[in-house]
């Protein structure tokens, strides 16, 4: 009987059992004192009184015990997405009153989901309106400086401030895009698509992004991995976060040093590692490395606008997956993106 898997329920009815069979005792001694034997009415009648008190309990228990299993369906009910169950709670009692809080709260969680909802969607329709107007006074002035420098080629100075007037663009245009795409993230508003990828195909595609910029700056850009491993995962942001971790690798190494992306897949996840043995990373910040728009005062990189890090983080974490960092000031640094593979989900 369920009632009885409460050792609470079981301890009160071995309390009454035994109350009952000491009264039963009791009497039963005093009539053998006064008559010199025992009273078989009394047994029968005791033992009636006794079934009786336990039937009455029993029933009684056996009765919360249905209603506390018809409220926890309710619950189950609403957890699982049916926003109006409730539990019955027309009675008087604590019970009931408890049930009448807990019929309050799923009406508070409610509206605040709807006001969530509403947000998200305000933000989205925001996002969307400061895109197309950012966008279009930047390429505006991308056409402008272009311009400008095609005027000032005899002129140095001039065409020295519009090269420079081109990185800044540039950078505003980075700053732009990633913090569009940090908060359509935080919206909600990107669904990953995912696919079984192929990884070392991905990672080929990132390496050949950086690769002029890698020969440019002499410095080496390695993969290593598995040739089929293959990952389920939105192609396209995935590709987006490991070019981002690249990205942060190259702006902290120098000439001859190098940058590896390895992957690698175990019986639970996979992982994506993107190391290097540049400057690495202060203690100071490993801590804060995620962090939106945090500067490091010991960072050479003057160029980086803080968003790179975050944003594969949220990518990483949108895919239900973990990014981790470990790092040696002066020796270099190693981000690892672990996804589970999707039997561990």
């Amino acid at each position: 009987m369920k009632i009885f898997v409460n050792k609470e329920i079981r301890a009160l009815f071995l309390a009454v059992a035994a109350v009952m069979a000491g009264f039963l005792l009791l009497a039963e001694l005093v009539v053998w004192r006064q008559n010199q034997t025992f009273s078989l009415p009394l047994l029968l009648l005791s033992l009636l009184a006794a079934l009786g008190v336990l039937a009455l309990c029993w029933r009684y228990f056996h009765r919360q015990n249905r209603i506390l299993e018809n409220a926890a369906a309710r619950i189950d009910a609403y957890l699982a997405g049916d926003k109006a169950a409730r539990i019955d709670c027309d009675e008087e009692g604590e019970l009931y009153r408890l049930f009448h809080a807990i019929n309050t709260l799923a009406t508070v969680l409610n509206a605040h989901a709807e006001n969530e909802i509403q947000a998200r969607a305000f933000l989205k329709d925001s996002i969307s309106d400061i895109s197309h107007q950012l966008k279009t006074p930047l390429a505006a002035l991308n056409i402008y400086n272009g311009l400008v420098q095609g005027e000032a080629e005899q002129l140095p100075a001039i065409r020295e401030f519009a090269d420079l007037s081109e990185q800044e663009l540039d950078r505003m245009e980075t700053l732009v895009q990633n913090l569009l795409k940090i908060t359509r993230l935080d919206a909600g508003a990107l669904v990953m698509e995912k696919a079984p990828e192929n990884v070392a195909e991905m990672m080929r595609e990132v390496q050949l992004h950086f690769a002029y910029r890698a020969k440019q700056e002499q410095k080496e850009l390695i993969l290593t991995g598995a040739e089929d491993v293959v990952l389920l995962c939105d192609r396209d942001w995935t590709t987006e976060a490991v070019s981002n971790l690249v990205k942060n690798a190259l702006d902290h190494t120098a000439a001859g040093d190098r940058v590896e992306i390895k992957w690698e897949q175990a019986a639970n996840a996979t992982r994506i590692i993107v190391a290097d043995n540049g400057t690495g990373i202060h203690p100071e910040d490993i801590h804060y490395v995620f962090k939106r728009f945090y500067r490091s005062r010991f960072s050479r990189d003057t160029q980086g606008i803080g968003l790179g890090l975050p944003l594969a983080k949220a990518i990483v974490e949108a895919h239900r997956g973990s990014i981790t960092v470990d790092s040696v000031w002066g020796q270099g640094s190693s981000f690892v993106l672990c996804f589970l593979n999707p039997t561990k989900l």
